[in-house]
């Protein structure tokens, strides 16, 4: 993935320019009908009545959005039809800071429209608005209408229904089945008041002052609180982002396996940023899981430790150098090599050319020592300018840090930005062509993506080849709450180009070697149940050591609610048949609202 602040601004300013024209168009109105909420809602996620004028709709303000770019406030009718598909709330659409209370009761008048949060591009799905509005008070202090009850009960098991095919596979003019499906009960509820109770805290609060909870406790739990994604098939129903009406100062700051205890309570939106939303007027009370950071086993003298750590876009100016060391240091036990992602150049984000990292990677080596740990060295090869994505003029790439005093690296002149790295048999033995290198940087595989650094270490006498990877993010994958069901991962081609060469290339140490020692290990950006976790794999070339986990503590990752894995260690066929394999998925950042990464970092032991 991107890091989470770099996609949130992005996503943002492309709010910001497409807020305008993210309608869906449709018609013009030839003349205003008086009608109901229900009737404007319809038993789909299209109002029947979109593009059309309506007159003196009525309803109960139950909610009042006073900041942002989507201000307005929300009604809902105190007299509901019988239909469960039908939704008794409206979200209306006032561009300035409205004028109205929760209690008052008012009549609209305005234009009923689909807005797609994020643009049409996204795939997202629409949120029936009423936009253009004239308001009437006809009374204020009023009774809100009761909160629907969203629990373990109420939202069904299976998670969306297919999209019809003869519209693109998209869900939009189907016909809501609340009982059946759990996208399409949430829809069914969109803009009404809703309620969770003593919900567990599943991402922790993150800096846009949003966290996520979930309103089914024993769904995919995880072995610290969360809930595990582990496969294309487990969304987990239960999730629910939850934002807030009130000052930003009085919202919880909580991790994974933090309850929100008592009533949460509020209207039902759907965002960019996640879908369905409860935009609190009413939080719970923040009651801590005591979630702690965790420290990984000190390998033993004839262990080999190999980590892959990604420190999000890491620069001179960054204050988490300290942080970063002692998680290092002290949690993951200084291992003998570590792979470290995102490494930025000596001046960051700044676009004038520089490409050399020395200053940054020098300057977290000295945090180290001071924390404690070695006198790590250190190999990578620096990117041509601008070429590898990630932030402009950041230039990230991958480094080998590496213990001295434990291993030793194998230097061979001939790697650089350009060149491709290959394999030769030297005394029957396998040898890289050059040390560090890089796996075929040219081909189009790694446009505007990170090229895998090669390195060759010694242990004990015993060379071990190291793939230090980065592919390509997840950027442009429609969301899990996409009107397109199944949703369509587009930056999954690339990464499947990706590990087609990786594997190519393992394939061929293994072909040079059959013993080899080979590890493939870094921020693959897909699961280990994916198509790039098996294009990796192959024939058993290398296998994801993440596997040899219980279920429950698979996860490297936590995004909208789902841990996942993200972060992966990949083994050839002798590491895994040898002495003494243990992995360890060190959970430091990504269960924490107080996050210097937002992945975790992974290590692996093992005897060469």
């Amino acid at each position: 993935m991107p890091s989470k602040k770099s996609a949130r601004l992005a996503a943002l300013t492309v709010a910001a320019v497409c807020s305008a024209a993210s309608t869906v168009a449709l018609s013009a109105p030839a003349h205003a009908e008086t009608v109901a909420i229900h009737y404007i809602q319809g038993t789909t996620r299209m109002s029947p009545y979109a593009g059309q004028a309506v007159t003196g709709v009525a309803g109960i303000v139950t909610g009042v959005r006073t900041y942002g770019s989507s201000r307005g406030f929300w009604i809902q009718d105190p007299n509901p039809d019988a239909d469960p598909a039908t939704s008794e709330g409206v979200f209306v659409f006032t561009s300035s800071t409205p004028k109205v209370a929760v209690g008052d009761s008012v009549t609209v008048t305005g234009t009923v429209s689909e807005f797609v949060p994020g643009g049409a591009s996204t795939g997202n799905q629409t949120v029936t608005e009423i936009t253009k509005p004239t308001v009437t008070v006809v009374s204020s202090g009023n009774a809100v209408p009761a909160a629907t009850v969203v629990n373990a009960k109420s939202v069904p098991a299976a998670y969306t229904p297919a999209g019809d095919a003869a519209a693109s596979n998209s869900v939009n003019g189907l016909t809501l089945r609340p009982g059946t499906y759990a996208l399409d009960y949430y829809e069914s509820l969109e803009g009404m008041n809703v309620q969770v109770a003593d919900a567990r805290v599943v991402t922790a609060t993150d800096p846009y002052t949003e966290l996520w909870v979930t309103v089914k406790p024993r769904e995919n739990t995880s072995s610290r609180g969360g809930a595990l994604y582990g496969s294309y098939t487990s969304q987990n129903t239960g999730r629910l982002q939850i934002q807030s009406l009130g000052a930003t100062a009085d919202f919880p700051v909580a991790n994974v396996g933090d309850s929100l205890t008592g009533v949460t309570a509020g209207p039902l939106d759907y965002n960019q940023f996640g879908g369905y939303t409860l935009v609190a007027n009413r939080l719970g009370t923040l009651k801590s899981g005591g979630l702690e950071r965790e420290t990984t086993q000190k390998q033993k003298k004839g262990e080999l430790a190999v980590a892959t750590y990604n420190v999000e876009n890491l620069d001179p100016s960054d204050a988490t150098f300290e942080e970063h060391a002692s998680a290092i240091v002290n949690n993951l036990k200084s291992p003998d090599i570590v792979s470290l992602e995102e490494i930025q150049d000596n001046n960051g984000a700044t676009n004038d050319g520089t490409v050399a990292a020395d200053v940054t990677v020098g300057t977290l080596i000295d945090a180290i020592v001071a924390a404690g740990g070695p006198k790590y060295d250190w190999r990578s090869i620096d990117p041509a300018n601008n070429t590898d994505g990630g932030e402009p003029g950041g230039n990230i790439r991958q480094v080998f840090l590496f213990n001295p005093e434990r291993v030793s690296f194998t230097d061979r002149a001939g790697g650089d930005a350009s060149t491709a790295v290959g394999v030769t048999k030297v005394h029957g033995k396998a040898q890289l062509t050059a040390s560090p290198g890089r796996i075929e940087p040219a081909a189009t595989a790694w446009a505007s993506s990170r090229k895998p650094l090669v390195g060759e270490f010694v242990f004990r006498g015993r060379t071990v080849f190291v793939i230090a990877n980065h592919f390509n993010s997840k950027g442009g994958d429609q969301g899990l709450t996409a009107q397109y069901q199944p949703v369509v991962r587009s930056s999954e081609t690339q990464r499947h180009q990706q590990a087609t060469l990786v594997n190519a290339f393992v394939k061929d140490i293994l072909d040079t070697q059959k013993n080899a020692d080979v590890i493939a290990l870094g921020d693959i950006n897909d699961f280990e149940f994916s198509g790039t976790a098996q294009l990796l794999e192959g024939d058993g070339e290398l296998w994801s050591a993440i596997k040899s986990l219980p279920k429950s503590e698979r996860y490297t990752y936590d995004y909208q609610g789902n841990q996942q894995v993200l972060d992966q260690i990949l083994v050839s066929p002798s590491i895994r048949r040898g002495c003494g394999l243990e992995y360890d998925s060190v959970h430091i950042n990504s269960e924490f609202h107080d996050q210097i990464s937002d992945h975790d970092p992974q290590v692996l032991r093992f005897q060469p």
